[in-house]
């Protein structure tokens, strides 16, 4: 089963990820389903396209947009599937949906994407601890190289969890500048952290 020009991903465990294990208890974070942050990025390739070419293949892990495995209420109150809904647990994502690909165990970003690790600001009169549009490349399309010290342009970023770490997911375009370490840089690990 393929299909001609969408990818057919599974979620890789639930389509919600609004709950936390606390020793042996689960803890629900949110009950309301409109909130894209609680929807599950994380899935696994069944099938890939028939006309087109791409490096992710079946098997793979995969981070897409959060709109594919979403569920909402239309204007009625009745509650949807997203329109990435195919049959059961199988949703069709188009390409420019996948974000990154796990192959071997190793993350990788799909073309025209790099994630990037913010870094901690030092600056104890700030209240915000990030320092906005510098990070790390952590995971990169091999358009730049990872462990780069990168800016990119303000509002690019767009927020993801892979494997309990906060990144970015930041279009290579809207990269702006490479820097050299200074050396006294530190990737920011907020106290708080999710799955994707």
């Amino acid at each position: 089963m393929n299909s001609v020009f969408n990818f057919i991903v599974k979620p890789f465990d639930e389509r919600n990820n609004n709950k936390i294990k606390i020793d042996e208890s689960e803890l629900i974070l949110n009950t309301e389903m409109q909130n894209h942050q609680y929807v599950s990025r994380h899935g696994v390739v069944v099938a890939t396209p028939l006309a087109t070419c791409s490096q992710v293949r079946p098997g793979d892990e995969v981070i897409v947009h959060h709109n594919v495995f979403r569920r909402f209420y239309d204007v009625r109150g009745k509650e949807k599937n997203s329109k990435s809904y195919f049959k059961e647990d199988l949703f069709f994502v188009q390409q420019d949906q996948v974000y990154a690909y796990k192959r071997d165990g190793k993350w990788k970003a799909t073309s025209g994407f790099s994630f990037i690790k913010p870094l901690q600001d030092d600056d104890m009169f700030k209240l915000n601890n990030e320092i906005t549009g510098k990070g790390v490349v952590k995971h990169s399309d091999g358009y730049i190289n990872k462990g780069t010290l990168v800016s990119f342009k303000p509002g690019a970023e767009y927020e993801f969890f892979i494997e309990n770490e906060r990144l970015y997911r930041v279009p290579n375009r809207l990269i702006t500048i490479k820097y050299e370490y200074q050396g006294n840089e530190k990737e920011y690990n907020p106290s708080w952290s999710q799955s994707s």
